[in-house]
C-alpha cells in the first residue's frame, strides 16, 4: 500500500484590495508536502462566510511522520526609517520571481501586523524583472533615477503620507557685468522662443551642487570666463515645465575675472561682451515683463541700490551638515 501524503492547510486574512477569487479578502493557502511519489492527496475545506476566521490544521499523517512540516516563505531583509516605515535592502532580494513574490508577501503580513505604515522598495536595474511582480503586489511607482526604480507600498487604511517624487528642477541664471558696464551675453543653439536672442547665461545645477557654484560653472563651461559670486538678486518660480516639473530659476550676480571667451559649440552658437543698452534694448525684451524686471533687479545690484542675498555657510543641527543659507546681509 502507498504511504499517503500529508496535507497542512490554513486560512489567512489578506489585507491587500488587489487579490481576487476569494471572498471577504481571504486568500486561501495550501502547502504540500509529499512522502510519495505515486500518491497525491488533494483536500479543500472552503471559507465559512460569517465566521471567526482562526488558523485551521487539516492533515492525514502517513504512518512514519508525527508532525506537520510546512515550509514557511522567506522575510525580505529590511530596516525601519523613522517614521514606523521600512526600508528593504535592494541587495538582498531574491532573484526567482516566485520566492520574490513570496517573500514580499510574508513581509507586508508581518508588517502589517506590526503597525509598520510606509514601505520603500528599490529595485536595481539589473533586478527590473521584479517589478512587474512588486506591482501586481501592490507597490506603485515612485520615481526613477539611472541605474534603479523605486516603489512605495502604504499599509494603513487611511491616505498615504509618503512624500511625493523629486517635483523640481534648479536653474540659475549669471549676471555678468565688467567695469565697461558691458555684460556676458549668449546665443544658444536652439529653435526655442529665444533663438537668435542674446540673453544671459543659464543652466541646470548638477546633484548635490551649490547654487553659487553651478553659475560660476556654467559661466565657465559655456564662454570659458572665470568668475566668482557675489550675490542672489531673484528667483522665479514657473510650473508644468519640463517633464511636467516645476522649476526654480535662481539669478545669480557675478564677478569676471578673466575677459577672453571660448565658447562650448556644442551648446552656444556664440557668445560676446555686449554694451549694457544694447543688451537692454533688444526686440526680443520689449514684452518680456519678467525678463525686463530681473535685468532691473540686476543693474540696481551692481550700483550697490539692491543688496540681495549673499550666501552664509552654516552648520545645521538637523543632518549635522553645512549649507548654504541665502539672505540679505546681516551682522
Amino acid at each position: 500500500m502507498a504511504e499517503t501524503s500529508m496535507v497542512s492547510m490554513y486560512l489567512t486574512k489578506d489585507y491587500y484590495p488587489f487579490k481576487r477569487g476569494l471572498p471577504n479578502g481571504f486568500l486561501w493557502k495550501q502547502f504540500l508536502a509529499e512522502t510519495s511519489t505515486t500518491s497525491k492527496l488533494k483536500f479543500l475545506c472552503p471559507p465559512i462566510l460569517g465566521a471567526s476566521f482562526k488558523k485551521m490544521n487539516c492533515c492525514v499523517l502517513s504512518p512514519n511522520k508525527s508532525s506537520p512540516s510546512v515550509m514557511m516563505p522567506e522575510l525580505l531583509d529590511a530596516w525601519n526609517d523613522e517614521y514606523d516605515g521600512v526600508i528593504i535592502n535592494p541587495e538582498s532580494l531574491p532573484m526567482s520571481s516566485n520566492a520574490f513574490a513570496s517573500a514580499v508577501q510574508a513581509s507586508l503580513s508581518k508588517w502589517k501586523m506590526k503597525g509598520k505604515r510606509g514601505v520603500w522598495l528599490k529595485i536595481l536595474q539589473e533586478q527590473a524583472d521584479l517589478v512587474p511582480i512588486a506591482i501586481q503586489e501592490g507597490f506603485n511607482f515612485h520615481h526613477a533615477e539611472p541605474g534603479y526604480v523605486m516603489l512605495t507600498f502604504w499599509i494603513p487604511s487611511e491616505p498615504c503620507m509618503l512624500p511625493d517624487s523629486p517635483s523640481h528642477h534648479i536653474g540659475i541664471g549669471a549676471f555678468v557685468i565688467n567695469d565697461k558696464r558691458e555684460v556676458l551675453v549668449v546665443k544658444e543653439k536652439c529653435s526655442c522662443s529665444s533663438s537668435g536672442v542674446w540673453k544671459i547665461p543659464t543652466g541646470y545645477i548638477n546633484k548635490s551642487e551649490d547654487i553659487f557654484s553651478g553659475a560660476t560653472r556654467e559661466v565657465k563651461e559655456e564662454t570659458g570666463i572665470e568668475t566668482t559670486f557675489l550675490k542672489m538678486v531673484a528667483f522665479r518660480h514657473a510650473h508644468k515645465v519640463s517633464f511636467e516639473q516645476s522649476d526654480l530659476l535662481f539669478v545669480c550676480m557675478l564677478k569676471p575675472l578673466s575677459s577672453e571667451i571660448t565658447i562650448d559649440d556644442k551648446e552656444i552658437q556664440d557668445a560676446k561682451w555686449m554694451p549694457l543698452d544694447e543688451f537692454t534694448e533688444q526686440p526680443y525684451y520689449e514684452d518680456d515683463h519678467l525678463s525686463n524686471k530681473v535685468i532691473d533687479i540686476c543693474i540696481a545690484a551692481h550700483g550697490d541700490n539692491y543688496s540681495g542675498f549673499i550666501g552664509h555657510q552654516l552648520n545645521s543641527k538637523i543632518d549635522g551638515k553645512l549649507s548654504y543659507l541665502y539672505c540679505d546681509h546681516v551682522n
